[in-house]
């Protein structure tokens, strides 16, 4: 099966690292076991934040330069979603299994 299926771009990706480039979180879907660090980078000229988007959740990033990083461990299972505070329609999310 080729990268480019039909439908492969609607699944987590599995992996600890999310590229933030041309205002969109890549991958948009992030699959990790528990104890996972994850570590987005930006690669956009613009400033963008990684933002819980529920009040009270754990991803609470200053606004990220070109190149400069921001890392979580998630420690518990579940869906978190977040985004760019900058610029709200920049959405994604994080699953987390045991």
């Amino acid at each position: 099966m080729s990268p480019s299926s039909t439908g492969a771009a609607a699944a987590p990706v599995t992996g600890n690292a999310v590229a933030i480039d041309n205002f969109a979180f890549s991958p948009a879907k992030l699959k990790v076991k528990a104890g996972t660090k994850v570590t987005w980078t930006n690669q956009d000229a613009d400033a963008h934040t990684v933002t819980s988007a529920e009040s009270g959740g754990p991803l609470h990033s200053a606004a990220l330069a070109t190149h400069a990083t921001y890392s979580y461990t998630f420690t518990k299972p579940g869906t978190y979603a977040y985004l760019c505070t900058i610029h709200p329609f920049m959405t994604a999310t994080v699953e987390v299994t045991r």
